[in-house]
Order: structure tokens, then C-alpha cells, then sequence
């Protein structure tokens, strides 16, 4: 019999079972692939993710290694006008967005976990429940035909949740939009300053933002090709297709970082999301079942906010689960359904409004350069509608002071 049993060593499994830890809960990760799984290079962790990290207590091994990002220069690709973003808040608040290694902060999360409390090559096939001395027990199968009793199932399997799946929460759906991610490395250096830049045109949405001296990571959205499936594992066809056709009229600066990938951290892959009422109307949560992260929100990356999410989720669900667990000395089963409970309401409404965020944001900015979408993109989007994102992402998860 375990406590909790956490599905999937992403972002979200990982940080949950480190925000349990620290409460004195010991978690055991399943994760299906032989290693910690890095796909997509790199991500943006802004202000809200950093205050998550900080109360998992990992943000001082990660903050150093990275510079804070402090504007992004947007060009629009039909007219080749430039804007201006700043990152900076008003009120000179330092903690700004900062792109990481995924490796980096994997590893950052696994570090902090006991040997042996992540399980890889372990691949759930069916969950089901029982009572147990008035309670409800998960009983988890394994492909191996392990069986394993958990007081507490947590889902982040990802996009494509077998827990979700199985509270019966509607499948993701396909945004039409597909994604190309890589690593470009400089060794003798690429000599560009710490900023994001963005080139906007009709379906299409690129850019790139520096990591280190030596290695930027960069990005290229697109309406999907038709031949997009075929080039998933095969990273020379996807740079090939990047450069020579979907980006050739991009400036030259990021067609050589797209020529410097390394091909082993470069990706395709579908945008996929689930839509917000399915989040605000749907099962999160059964008895002492429950997901977080991709497996709760999936959402397209337009705000960058999927990682950063996952990273809240870890500190709320670990909050309340540890509250629990040291008022009663142990993790009582029949009290699990009202602390989960606590934890899916809430989550519930801000993923929901991240995910409607999320997309609205990458339609409108991918959406061309007609004069009304121009207006509605420059005048209204960026002038108005993203200085709330801004604000909304500087969301305060809580502390895990147990």
C-alpha cells in the first residue's frame, strides 16, 4: 500500500511529489519511458513559476544559470513593422520570465526526491477502485502485471491522461496549429543580447530567445502541414522544412539559428488543448483520484504557461494534501475526497481561464495582417488585453509552510 502514487515524471508529477516531501509524504512516480523525458529544449517559467520553485525550494539552484528576460521585439512579417514588448514590471519587481533547459529543471525537481521514489519503464494500463475499511483505495495495474494499492492517485500522464481518461474528463482536442521546437548551439558564442524576438505573419508565429551565450532556444508555429505527422522522428526532414520552406522569408538571423539545432533536441509535434468548460464543468476529481498539470489543462504554448501552471498545481495539491496528512500524523483515506476536493476547486476556474488565454492569444496574433485583425492585434491585444495576461500571470500560488 503506497500513500500517493503520482503517474507521469514530467513537470508536474515531479514537483508534486517534491511539494509532498517537503510536507513528510512520501510519493512513489511511475514513469513509462527508461529516463526523465526532456522533448521540447527549453520553456519560459515566468513570474508565477518562479514563485512556485521558490516554495518547492528549488528556484536558488535554477535562478543563477539563467538571465531574466526583459523585452521581446515583435515584427510583423507582411509589413515588417517592429514592436516593442517589455517584460519588466512597473513596479521593478526583478523576478522576470527566464527560458530554461526542461532537462535542467527535471532534474532540478528529481534531485530534490529520495532514490528510488521514481519508477521508469513502468507503464499504467487500468485503474480501478475499492473500498477499503470505509474508504476508497486505488488499485493500480501495471503492464509488467504489477498491481499497486494507493491512498492517493495523482494523474500527469500528460496530454493524453490514461487517469483522465478514466475520471472521464473529454478527450483534447486539435487546434489546427502544429509546433517545431529546438536547442541552437553556438560554441564559440552567438553574441545576441537577452530578448525575445517574434515574427508574426498570417498562420504563421516563430521566434527564439537566448539561454545562455552559447545556446538559444527557438520555436516556429504553424497551421499544420499536410506532411507534419511524417516528420515527427526524423529531425534533419523537420530543419530541412523549416528552412527551405515555412521560414525561408524570415530574416536571416533566425534561419542560422535554425541551421545550429541540435538535431537531438529538435520536435514536431500537434498543438493540442482541451476546452476551457470541459475544465470548469468536468470530473477532476473521483474519490482520492485526481489530475494535474497537461493531464488537467492541456494548453497550446502561446502564453508559455503550461509548464508554469503544472508548477502551481504542484504547490496547491501538496499544500492541501500535506495540511491533511500532518493535522492526523498519516494519510487518512476517507478524508482524501474533501482535500482533493479543495485542491480541483481551486485550480479549477484559473486553468480553465489560461486555456481560453492561451488560444485566443495565439489566434490572434497568427491570424494575418488585414487592417481589422492588424487593429484588433496592435491597438487591442497588445496595448490592453496583454498587460493583463501579464498581470495574471503574476499569480501567487501559496507557500508550503506546514
Amino acid at each position: 500500500m503506497e500513500d500517493v502514487v503520482i503517474v507521469g515524471a514530467g513537470i508536474a508529477g515531479l514537483a508534486t511529489a517534491v511539494a509532498l516531501k517537503r510536507a513528510g509524504v512520501e510519493a512513489l512516480v511511475l514513469e513509462r519511458s527508461e529516463g526523465l523525458r526532456a522533448t521540447g529544449a527549453a520553456l519560459t517559467l515566468s513570474r508565477n513559476a518562479w514563485v512556485a520553485l521558490d516554495a518547492l525550494g528549488i528556484s536558488q539552484n535554477l535562478a543563477p544559470l539563467y538571465a531574466p528576460i526583459k523585452k521581446g521585439y515583435i515584427t510583423n512579417l507582411d509589413t515588417g513593422e517592429i514592436q516593442d514588448v517589455s517584460f519588466v514590471a512597473s513596479n521593478g519587481d526583478p523576478v522576470g520570465p527566464r527560458s530554461v533547459h526542461r532537462k535542467a529543471l527535471l532534474n532540478a525537481l528529481a534531485d530534490q526526491l529520495p532514490i528510488n521514489s521514481i519508477r521508469f519503464s513502468s507503464k499504467l494500463t487500468a485503474i480501478e477502485t475499492q473500498e477499503h475499511e470505509g474508504s476508497s483505495i486505488s488499485i493500480i495495474h501495471m503492464a509488467d502485471g504489477t498491481v499497486i494499492k494507493a491512498k492517493v492517485l495523482i494523474g500527469c500522464d500528460g496530454v493524453h491522461s490514461v487517469v483522465a481518461r478514466w475520471l472521464g474528463l473529454a478527450e483534447p482536442v486539435y487546434s489546427g496549429r502544429s509546433a517545431v521546437r529546438g536547442l541552437a548551439v553556438f560554441p564559440q558564442g552567438h553574441g545576441l543580447d537577452n530578448n525575445v524576438q517574434q515574427y508574426l505573419g498570417l498562420g504563421r508565429r516563430a521566434g527564439f530567445v537566448p539561454l545562455n551565450d552559447k545556446e538559444i532556444y527557438w520555436f516556429f508555429t504553424c497551421t499544420s502541414p499536410a506532411k507534419g505527422a511524417d516528420m515527427v522522428d526524423e529531425p534533419e526532414v523537420i530543419k530541412r522544412e523549416v528552412i527551405e520552406n515555412y521560414a525561408k522569408d524570415l530574416p536571416p538571423i533566425y534561419l542560422d539559428v535554425v541551421q545550429h539545432s541540435d538535431l537531438s533536441a529538435l520536435t514536431w509535434a500537434p498543438l493540442m488543448f482541451r476546452y476551457p468548460w470541459h475544465v470548469v464543468f468536468g470530473n477532476l476529481s473521483k474519490q482520492n483520484i485526481t489530475v494535474a498539470g497537461d493531464a488537467m489543462h492541456p494548453m497550446t504554448p502561446d502564453l508559455a504557461q503550461g509548464g508554469c501552471s503544472a508548477l502551481e498545481d504542484a504547490v496547491v495539491l501538496g499544500r492541501h494534501i500535506g495540511k491533511s496528512f500532518i493535522q492526523n500524523g498519516q494519510l487518512v483515506p476517507k478524508e482524501m475526497a474533501v482535500t482533493i476536493g479543495k485542491y480541483v476547486e481551486e485550480r479549477r476556474w484559473r486553468v480553465a481561464l489560461l486555456i481560453a488565454g492561451s488560444y485566443l492569444s495565439g489566434w490572434v496574433q497568427q491570424a494575418g495582417s488585414g487592417w481589422g485583425m492588424k487593429f484588433l492585434r496592435d491597438a487591442i491585444f497588445y496595448r490592453f488585453f496583454y498587460l493583463i495576461i501579464i498581470k495574471f500571470t503574476r499569480y501567487d500560488c501559496g507557500k508550503l509552510n506546514f
